[in-house]
């Protein structure tokens, strides 16, 4: 059995942490005592005693572990970092905390999954780039690629470069997010590539719309907004738009968490044209999990109360979100959100897992 595996990406958002996530609940599954570990991490969370990467909260909650930064998250790389260490670098010990962490998790568990950060470059200015971390735990590499053919192969072929210049092994390659309708021509391709590199191929992961998904606390961040009401539901999902007045029956007869965009201008005429279409139809649910109210591109504007308006975020507890930027501003930037798999989404946690379960053969990790 490999003892050390390292989950390596061609960059961001390509989906280290649902491949992470996976694997380490399969190994579970199938006995393994497994331990993760993130060992450089950028985005972080002060939780009071403690300081972590935000991924390492999400696998301590999924795991059940008990979280301690310096075994699971022992060097963060946030805000200023390596400008300090190029000015001082005798005053970090970043290599040694890692060490001290793989050591910890070593002895305390049969394999240690180690998940990547960024992009293979990423922490390279305080020697700390993916390569040259898989090499100093003496991890065994999964890499992770967007799938796709030629650029896919492109980019594959420049995240290789760094780990077999430092010699450090690489056991394998998860394909995610295929378009189902290219996972047949993409398997056949990718395969006679592979193999003629000798990489095995452990699955090809169908891209899932329900990881895209943001909740309504990423849409608040995207559009700077400020919540108005509910915002003890900022965890509600969005699974598409609606848009001001242009609603139409079919729009809002087979849906659900849809956002409401509308500018202040039109709220009333909106959730009025809402109701209209739900009661005429006898739907029983309200087809929308959050609104966002725009203003003129420049300022909030006042917010009228209407009955409907009252009526509907009361008793659904819709969160109303407020922002300067106007209608089209704001679907501008809600189109463009980068979605995070999180501790506020376990409907996603949960899929990321069975979507590794179901398409990734993890045989050679047991061998």
């Amino acid at each position: 059995m490999i003892k050390s595996v390292y989950v390596a990406a061609t960059g961001q958002h390509v989906g280290k942490t649902t491949s992470t996530l996976g694997l380490v609940n399969a190994l579970a599954k199938a006995g393994v005592n497994v331990g993760y570990c993130k060992p450089v991490g950028q985005q972080f969370l002060d939780l009071g005693t403690l300081r972590v990467d935000k991924d390492a909260l999400l696998f301590s909650k999924t795991m059940d572990f008990q979280l301690a930064s310096e075994i699971h998250s022992p060097v963060i790389l946030g805000r200023g970092a390596t400008a300090a260490y190029l000015d001082h670098p005798e005053k970090f010990d970043y290599a040694e905390r890692i060490m001290q962490a793989s050591e910890y998790l070593k002895n305390h568990y049969e394999m240690v999954v180690y998940e990547g950060t960024g992009h293979p470059g990423v922490g390279s200015v305080v020697g700390l780039s993916n390569a040259e971390v898989a090499k100093m735990l003496g991890a065994s590499v999964i890499v992770v690629v967007e799938g796709g053919i030629g650029n896919t192969l492109d980019r594959l072929y420049l995240t290789l470069c760094p780990f077999r210049q430092l010699d450090v092994p690489v056991i394998g390659v998860i394909v995610n997010k295929v378009k189902p309708d290219k996972v047949d021509k993409i398997r056949y391709y990718l395969s006679k590539k592979l193999d003629a590199m000798n990489l095995p191929l452990l699955g090809l992961v169908p891209y899932d719309k329900r990881l895209s998904h943001p909740i309504m606390a990423t849409i608040v961040h995207a559009v700077k907004g400020r919540v108005l009401m509910n915002e003890n539901y900022l965890d509600n999902r969005v699974e598409g738009f609606l848009s001001g007045t242009l609603l139409e029956e079919e729009q809002v007869a087979n849906v659900s968490n849809r956002l409401l965009v509308v500018s202040y201008k039109r709220l009333a005429e909106a959730l009025e044209r809402i109701r209209v279409i739900t009661e005429s139809i006898n739907l029983e649910h309200f087809p929308v999990s959050g609104i966002v109210i725009t203003g003129d591109g420049v300022h909030e504007k006042p917010v009228v109360y209407s009955s409907v308006f009252q009526r509907y975020v009361e008793e659904y507890k819709v969160p109303v979100v407020t922002t300067a930027l106007d209608t089209l501003g704001a679907v501008i930037k809600i189109s463009r959100i980068e979605v995070k798999i999180n501790t506020r989404t376990p409907w996603k946690v949960e899929r990321a897992i069975e979507l590794i379960n179901e398409y990734v053969d993890l045989d050679l990790l047991m061998d």
